[in-house]
């Protein structure tokens, strides 16, 4: 697929957000505080979890993972988003933007996190009896495990063969991270084949969110069949809080991937990919925590929130 003659592209500029540099300062206040919010929110849980014994069941493993992986995932593309609405250069070299690229991507890993927590809340609430035995801790890191090493291998070929094309010196993107559709927009050459591959793999999302509904139409159903109301509203709080993260994950992500050269509106595909990748992890945290009992006494546990209280 290479072209030979073609001018190399040693480095990208992301052109991120088009606005007066007083706006990008703001900006920048604005989203730094969000991400350290974000790491200090997330990193609780997997402290918490990590430290609390109690909280060594599948649920909460998933959760810390979960928390873990929203920590990796911000880390790909806010600090270097950060540094850009300061800068006057906005380049990233063509080894980082595929870097940024790559690990971007691991957040596929969450389309295999949240179905096996969609799972586990049914086999929870639907099979109480047989759940001890079937969803098991030990099971439970081995799949996620799996899940891990599932991501990693998804996108090193399709990068591979994207990074194969040439891109005729053309190497202004306008987005604030190195993302697949504006990546295979710059190529000289058409490559649908990579397009298509991608949309493939996007649209798998689908199947995956009518298999996380259907378990929820499942739980649902079991849930208003419990005869004890506090029973009902614990249920509730438990899968309501899931189901709403699902929403917002799979919602902003489906709006932009399932076709990723569609021909979205750059405006658009920018604020989209901004909400998941930056505002979702801050709020999951908050979603997930402050209506449970044993991770909010799990929190309380940590040595800085110990010293915290007794310093108030």
């Amino acid at each position: 697929m290479n072209v030979s003659g073609v001018n190399t592209v040693t480095e990208f500029i992301l052109l991120s957000f088009s606005c007066p540099r007083e706006v990008q300062v703001l900006l920048f206040m604005l989203f730094f505080v969000c991400y350290i919010l974000t790491l200090m929110g997330n990193g609780a849980i997997v402290c918490a979890v990590k430290l609390d014994h109690r909280l060594h069941t599948p649920m909460y493993i998933l959760l810390a993972n979960f928390s873990f992986l929203e920590i990796c995932y911000i880390n790909t593309t806010v600090p270097n988003m950060l540094v850009n609405f300061l800068s006057e250069t906005k380049t990233i070299s063509f080894t980082a933007c595929f870097l940024q690229f790559y690990f971007f991507s691991m957040g596929t890993t969450e389309t295999f996190l949240l179905p096996l927590m969609a799972c586990d809340r049914y086999m929870a609430i639907c099979r109480p009896l047989h759940y001890p035995t079937i969803m098991s801790s030990h099971l439970c890191v081995n799949l996620v495990a799996l899940y891990w090493v599932t991501a990693f291998l998804c996108y090193p070929i399709p990068i591979y063969f994207i990074i194969q094309l040439p891109f005729c010196g053309r190497n202004t993107i306008d987005h604030f991270v190195c993302d697949p559709g504006p990546l295979l927009a710059l190529s000289c050459i058409p490559a649908p084949g990579i397009e298509l591959s991608c949309s493939i793999v996007s649209s798998l999302m689908i199947f995956i969110t009518f298999f996380i509904f259907a378990s929820y139409t499942l739980v649902l159903r079991a849930v208003l069949r419990i005869p004890s109301a506090t029973g009902r509203c614990k249920a509730f709080s438990t899968c309501g809080s899931h189901l709403v993260v699902v929403s917002l994950f799979y919602g902003t992500l489906m709006l932009i991937y399932v076709r990723p050269t569609s021909g979205n509106l750059t405006g658009i595909q920018k604020t989209v990919t901004l909400f998941y990748s930056s505002v979702t992890p801050l709020v999951n945290p908050l979603i997930y925590s402050l209506r449970n009992k044993d991770m909010k006494a799990a929190l309380r546990k940590i040595p800085i929130c110990t010293k915290m209280n007794q310093s108030e």
